[in-house]
């Protein structure tokens, strides 16, 4: 591809060189530079591209994006933009000939619960009939395909690769989790959404490299909605106002006040195998909907995939018949082969406002004991594990401190901080390191009127230790020793 076409949407600074150039590939990694390439030089946190120039040159790079001009001159076009990551996005859209433009985009952002809300969303459109991509924490998803990806919004190079397979594949509609990260690193720029959802907004990502404060963070997610068609809102969420301010008419969800859509009459379903609950929608769709999923934040998630559902021409029983039979791996994810013990299930809660959420409805479905697992993540904010050492004290009647991700800490120095939290409430608790040692035991002790939530891992598969991954799945562990018992 003539690297003038890749220009196309970009508005360069200055152009050193000829920009009537065949392009044979696009890359940020130096590692990966071929002949004719046009590198990318992104300023990362602990890393800036514009290092690295000699290094692609003499791999054969024969254009550069840069934000600063080379103090040496270099056989090279040079292209100077006030943004690589902008650049990068732009660039790559063109690469692959838009192919977001093909399909109804669908983003949702939020600090908890836009993994359940792709699920239900993709559920919905696919019992309608659609073929759908999927973008977010758990990976990518073309239909029933799944491809490992590292961050919840990939680099946007990577993003618009992910959405041209999905054309390819014949997907109509993308559903894509939109972090605070891929706004902020530009990784979402120039994709009109056609439909951009706000879900709620807390204290979260606040640490170096990620956001330096509330205010970055939540302005971060504001962003999603300069780029969006037709805004869904949670009304109930304290923020939505100042996030979706640049929304014009948008559709409205609320458990609490008057909305596009609304629900009532939220009542807990609690029997072997099942933990959910159900409610009844008014406004957009009318009718009663059963959930596979527990508590009035996954009501909130149900009303946002229906909300945008409903504006897509679906019928309400379609909807209704999806979201009574969809689950997430690892969110408020049962254990059916422990049913006959214990209600088990495995949740990625992994912040104190996630943790108190999780637990508090657990807690309304008034188990004998309510028990929980889990542990601290390592090179990460001390506060944050003292914090949800305080909301597990708060509910749980047992906690099991256990090992985490501890990176490259000490876990039994990670949990004296949960300890420390679980103490302002006198929370009973016990600490067992190992924590497939940690499932077993509570296997052996449960009892049949206990809910016990192992929370942190979620859908991760790995335990992170001394920068190596070693496998470890909770929902194998369960199963597994289960049925040598």
């Amino acid at each position: 591809m003539k690297l003038n076409k890749l220009l196309a949407h970009i508005d360069p600074i200055q152009v050193i060189g000829d920009t009537d150039l065949e392009i044979s590939a696009i890359s940020y990694n130096s590692k990966q530079v071929e002949n004719q390439t046009l590198f990318v030089c992104l300023k990362g946190f602990k890393s800036d591209g514009h290092t690295y120039i000699s290094d692609a040159l003499h791999k054969g790079a024969s254009a550069f994006f840069v934000e600063t001009i080379p103090t040496t001159p270099i056989d090279a076009t040079i292209i100077q933009v006030a943004d690589t990551r902008e650049a990068l996005a732009l660039a790559s859209a063109a690469w692959f000939d838009y192919p977001a433009e093909k399909m109804t985009v669908i983003g949702l952002t939020g600090t908890k619960g836009k993994t359940t809300t792709a699920f239900m969303t993709k559920q919905i459109l696919e019992e309608n009939g659609h073929t759908v991509g999927m973008i977010g924490t758990t990976g990518a998803y073309i239909g029933k395909e799944r491809i490992p990806i590292h961050n919840t919004t990939p680099e946007s190079f990577e993003l618009h690769s992910l959405f041209a397979q999905m054309v390819q594949k014949g997907c109509s509609h993308v559903v894509m989790e939109a972090s605070s990260q891929g706004f902020k690193l530009k990784r979402t720029a120039g994709i009109r959404f056609d439909y951009g959802a706000f879900l709620n907004l807390s204290p979260d990502h606040i640490s170096p490299g990620e956001h330096a404060d509330f205010d970055e963070y939540r302005a971060c997610k504001r962003m999603m909605f300069d780029q969006t068609r037709q805004a869904v809102v949670n009304i109930d969420s304290e923020h939505w106002r100042y996030v979706t301010a640049a929304a014009k008419a948008p559709i409205t969800v609320s458990v609490h006040q008057p909305a596009s859509l609304t629900a009532s009459d939220l009542k807990n379903i609690w029997e072997p195998g099942l933990l959910g609950s159900s409610f009844l929608s008014h406004g957009l769709y009318e009718g009663s909907i059963t959930l596979n999923m527990p508590g009035a934040f996954n009501v909130h998630n149900a009303l946002i995939a229906m909300a945008i559902c409903s504006d897509l021409g679906i019928p309400f029983e379609t909807a209704a018949r999806a979201l009574k039979k969809v689950s997430v791996k690892g969110r408020t994810q049962l254990i059916p082969e422990a049913a006959h013990l214990a209600t088990f299930l495995i949740d990625y809660a992994h912040n104190a406002l996630s943790i108190e959420s999780l637990l508090s409805m657990l807690k309304n479905y008034r188990p004998k004991r309510l028990i929980c697992l889990f542990g601290g993540g390592g090179n990460r904010d001390k506060q944050r594990r003292y914090d949800m050492g305080c909301a597990a004290g708060k509910y749980a009647d047992l906690t099991i401190v256990t090992t985490d991700n501890p990176r490259w800490e000490d876990p039994a120095q990670i949990n004296e901080h949960i300890i420390e939290g679980l103490n302002v409430h006198k929370g009973r608790y016990q600490v067992i390191m190992d924590r497939s040692e940690a499932i077993r035991y509570l296997i052996d002790h449960c009892q049949k009127d206990d809910i016990i939530a192992l929370i942190g891992k979620g859908h991760e598969e790995y335990q992170e230790i001394e920068g190596v991954k070693y496998y470890f799945s909770e929902e194998s562990i369960i199963r597994e020793y289960v049925n040598e018992i």
